[in-house]
């Protein structure tokens, strides 16, 4: 196909929402920055901020693709910029703001910020270029990942973030009053959460190329919403919707954090029972 007529064929709607996507990974690396460089009380505040930013553009990118095939409206024009979009959101963001942490609570060494950072990312841009070559449009390559999916990896880091500024920042408030989450960490005495909250930088420094590497194997992730709807009917699953977003809104840092740390683990678990899969041809989907 030429240029010319690949650029006719692309759709406004679904690469409108790819760009939000991408602008809001812009703006989070952005609130970082001016959390690194503003007052320091404002700093756990506005890192927190580019955290949710982040967890928003998941949103958009999740509606792209449902927009594309509702529409039937795919492009190769619209795929690589998924990728591009994803690139950015998801691999260059959650890095920095895992660096800016670092740097702002002292860490270990820069050089060793900058190293776990980058391999986090790399690793996400290297496994945007193989599914760029990998991804087909059809609904049915959409349900299993080959590897871990990067919005996955830098949800499961942003939640980890996250919880550490819940533990040892003071983000858990609202209009002056604790959080339903604040009030219960509250029962753990002080100490013990400056020490879990001491012991989550490491963990996250660690946490940047093991995430990494495993965005860029060959281990089996099933799609979210097919984990949602196995073995339930339609109804069941609608119950089950409604109950996780009421448990979401009331406690929505530790929902994400243990909802990301399970999901990288199934797919560890699963390649450990299931070692033949991992070799198998792989899932064509761009994540």
């Amino acid at each position: 196909m030429s240029p010319v007529k690949s650029l006719k064929s692309v759709s406004l709607l679904p690469n409108l929402f790819t760009l939000a996507n991408a602008g809001l990974g812009l703006l989070a690396i952005s609130k970082a920055i001016d959390a690194l460089a503003g007052p320091p009380d404002l700093f756990y505040r506005r890192l927190e901020t580019a955290c949710w930013l982040i967890f928003l553009a998941m949103v958009f990118d999740a509606l792209d693709g449902k927009i594309a095939r509702l529409t039937r409206s795919f492009s190769d024009f619209g795929a690589q910029l998924d990728s591009f979009a994803d690139a950015l959101t998801f691999g260059v963001a959650p890095a920095i703001l895992a660096k800016v942490l670092f740097e702002h609570e002292g860490g270990i060494h820069p050089r060793l910020h900058f190293l776990a950072a980058a391999a986090f990312a790399l690793m996400a841009i290297l496994r945007l270029a193989r599914f760029n070559l990998e991804t087909e449009h059809d609904a049915e390559s959409h349900q299993t990942f080959s590897g871990l999916p990067s919005p996955a990896a830098a949800g499961t880091l942003v939640a980890t973030l996250l919880m550490f500024l819940s533990l040892g920042g003071g983000i858990e408030v609202t209009d002056g009053d604790p959080t339903p989450v604040a009030k219960g960490l509250s029962v753990i005495p002080e100490t013990w959460r400056a020490a879990i909250a001491a012991a989550l930088l490491p963990t996250i420094l660690f946490l940047l190329p093991i995430l990494g590497l495993l965005m860029v194997s060959r281990l089996r992730y099933a799609h979210g919403a097919s984990l949602l709807y196995r073995g339930r009917d339609r109804f069941t699953a609608l119950v089950t919707v409604v109950f996780v977003a009421f448990v979401l809104y009331l406690a929505p840092v530790p929902v994400l954090f243990v909802t990301g740390w399970v999901y990288v683990t199934y797919g560890v678990v699963r390649s450990i029972k299931k070692p033949g899969e991992q070799g198998a041809e792989p899932t064509r989907r761009a994540g």
